[in-house]
């Protein structure tokens, strides 16, 4: 089987590429990246080491992507993954539009040409800010949790999001790239007879994802406490109480590896890929892991609300569970183990990456 990956040399293309080439010597991997993410040159002679074809192109010209080789399957894993990007006064809502929804529509017609699967990785992002900045909670343990004893609305429980979440707008131009690929690629697979698979993923983090926020909480946070950089909790009060689940990128590549080896699998094509309740934490609880691993490092506190935070976004991936026997398996202790031995290895990581 051979596999494209787009972003491959980012931190999860990478990863995906790394787990394929591991796991199966039958699978050919290739991969295009345009490198405009600081970091991303790191990752190209690792996978060209491994065997990975790593070619220079952006998603968005259509001549980068004919000259690229035939695949068997595509994984859409490039995209600007910040909830604020096209709104931030710093960043193109052009840009955004191009790279996440035109740059699919690339893709797809590239798929389309070489009858290929697609799989797209799609974000928690697509669900409706206003119902979930309004999700009724209660600190527990330095944490938000849901208030059981507030109405919820349909698609959550203390499990996390289902799938059946409102994704009524607005959920931010990133959120709508993302839901309107979804569909894209759907009806494509439709209309052209092509597998494809939706993966709405939660926040992914292990050693070697670059040192932004917005590229993954869980690593900024990890490195900067390493570092004694200047840290801050953003609003809901300046506490730190806002929640985030967390998976690692092996535990997504072995869904994706039994998706591509079933293409035709009668279930739902949509689906959650998180670590969900059972890996979820605040980033005041991220403080006190930081803590006992490096030792005490102040953190301020702003109580301005930003566009599109929301306090709490844990997914409930009982669908995969359900229809493909999966579950993350790599536990939040050890992701957060792997980041920190990474930082402490690489102490210039935030200077290089960010």
């Amino acid at each position: 089987m051979k596999i494209l990956i787009s972003g491959v040399c980012g931190f999860v293309g990478s990863a995906l590429a790394r787990f394929f080439v591991e796991q199966d010597s039958g699978i050919e991997v290739a991969g295009f990246d345009n490198f405009i993410r600081a970091g991303s040159e790191l990752n190209r002679r690792a996978l060209q080491a491994l065997g990975v074809r790593v070619t220079h192109a952006d998603l968005r010209a259509q001549s980068d992507l004919e000259a690229l080789p035939a695949a068997d399957w595509v994984i859409d894993a490039a995209a600007n993954a910040s909830v604020l990007a096209g709104v931030d006064g710093r960043t193109s809502s052009r840009q955004i539009i191009e790279h996440n929804l035109l740059g699919t529509v690339q893709i797809l017609e590239y798929c389309k040409a070489h009858h290929a699967g697609f799989t797209l990785l799609s974000t928690s992002r697509v669900y409706a800010i206003p119902p979930l900045a309004a999700l009724p909670m209660r600190v527990e343990n330095d944490a938000f949790i849901l208030d059981p004893g507030g109405s919820l609305p349909p698609g959550v429980s203390a499990a996390g999001l289902t799938e059946d979440f409102s994704t009524t707008a607005p959920v931010s131009l990133y959120g709508t790239t993302k839901l309107c690929s979804e569909q894209l690629a759907l009806e494509y697979g439709e209309a052209f007879d092509l597998p494809v698979w939706i993966n709405r993923c939660g926040v992914l983090a292990g050693a070697g994802q670059f040192g932004r926020a917005d590229q993954g909480i869980f690593s900024f946070w990890i490195n900067s406490w390493r570092r004694q950089r200047p840290l801050k909790y953003i609003g809901f009060g300046g506490t730190g109480h806002q929640v985030r689940d967390c998976l690692h990128p092996r535990d997504l590549a072995r869904l994706l590896l039994a998706q591509m080896r079933d293409p035709e699998r009668k279930v739902n094509r949509l689906q959650h890929v998180a670590g969900g309740a059972g890996q979820a934490m605040s980033l005041r609880q991220l403080s006190g892991w930081c803590a006992q691993r490096f030792g005490p490092h102040p953190v301020a506190s702003d109580a301005a609300e930003r566009p599109f935070d929301i306090p709490w976004m844990v997914m409930d991936s009982s669908r995969a569970g359900r229809q493909w026997d999966w579950r993350p398996e790599i536990s939040l202790d050890a992701i957060l183990n792997e980041i920190a031995q990474h930082a402490e290895q690489h102490p210039d990581w935030l200077e290089t990456t960010a």
